[in-house]
């Protein structure tokens, strides 16, 4: 009886170790093809931005990075710290070095799925390592991304990881890619600029990544350059949310491989996959914002050397920084 038992236990137990190595060769199997499809979508994608970037450029010219002779010397990342990302809008004339009229600091936080957003104002007066005091703006030009770096750190005392410095071809890639049908926006009054070819008349539309791109720009309202902030605040949140619509994981290599030509990033490719995939596991519900300035902490003033710039009482502005992404370890009387 004991012998019968034991044959029947044996017989249920090579039974499941069979249904075990089945499910598992096969679990593998999806994996594989997964990161199979996963590539090549990714350099599908890549290949035929590279394409429209070589047919779209003037004669002679290159898309280069004019400051890989400055590198930038990256914070490295604590265990358990939030991620730290510069964002960088960039513009640039033939013949020219590339201007920002955008300069944001992303927070993003992949263990609670949680993303801030601060944003400068391009004309806030600070103090720029080893030069005269200017715009912020000013120290992209003068040393790019790695100046830039240093001057945050130096006025805020923030750890930057990495930086994505994109210029306006590159950004309406982006949201044509995240956004193939448009994204709807609130025009709150007209909008009109001729040199742009730019007329929105209010209420909501749909607009695609060149039309985003003019309502990004547009500053010519009193709201001045405040406004331009806030519309470009607004803007990365609907891609957010449009990014949450796309057919999960699967959609990154393709997304990725779209726009990464027309970005400029020290992010390996690996660890760019690994945000995406962590952004769709966890997804950020809402992306909370600051602009520096702050309200009430700032003046117009003038220089001979700079112009007209936002002259910011900075220790206000540092602890406005560090209480909205909740430095605790920081001593506030440092501040």
């Amino acid at each position: 009886m004991s012998s019968r038992v034991n044959q029947k236990w044996r017989y249920k137990l090579n039974k499941w170790r069979r249904r075990a190595a089945i499910f598992l060769s096969l679990s593998l199997l999806i994996i594989i093809g997964f990161v199979v499809y996963g590539k090549i979508e990714y350099e599908t994608a890549r290949k035929n931005s590279i394409e429209t970037l070589e047919e779209s450029a003037p004669e002679g010219i290159k898309y280069e990075n004019e400051y890989e002779q400055i590198p930038f010397q990256a914070e490295e990342q604590k265990k358990n710290e939030p991620l730290h990302i510069l964002l960088i809008g960039v513009d640039k004339a033939v013949d020219d070095k590339s201007r920002t009229d955008t300069i944001m600091i992303v927070q993003y936080n992949t263990n609670h799925g949680t993303a801030k957003l601060v944003s400068i104002m391009r004309d806030s007066y600070v103090a720029i390592p080893d030069h005269q005091d200017n715009k912020i703006n000013a120290s992209f030009f003068i040393g790019g991304p790695e100046l830039l770096r240093k001057t945050i750190k130096k006025n805020f005392d923030i750890d930057i990881h990495y930086y994505a410095m994109v210029n306006f071809d590159g950004f309406e890639r982006v949201v044509d890619t995240i956004a193939p049908n448009g994204i709807e926006i609130n025009v709150e009054h007209r909008m009109y600029k001729s040199s742009m070819k730019m007329h929105f008349e209010p209420g909501k539309q749909i607009v695609k990544g060149k039309d985003v791109l003019k309502y990004v720009r547009f500053r010519d309202d009193h709201e001045n350059d405040f406004g331009r902030v806030r519309r470009q605040q607004e803007v990365i949140s609907l891609l957010k949310d449009e990014m949450l619509t796309l057919r999960g994981v699967s959609k990154v290599p393709q997304l990725i491989g779209a726009v990464e030509p027309y970005i400029d990033t020290n992010m390996k490719t690996r660890k760019i996959l690994s945000l995406g995939k962590d952004f769709f596991l966890n997804p950020v519900e809402d992306i909370e914002t600051l602009t520096i300035p702050i309200e009430h902490s700032f003046i117009d003033q003038r220089y001979p050397h700079a112009g007209l710039v936002l002259e910011m009482d900075i220790k206000k502005n540092k602890q406005a920084l560090h209480h909205f992404f909740e430095f605790n370890n920081k001593n506030e009387e440092d501040l």
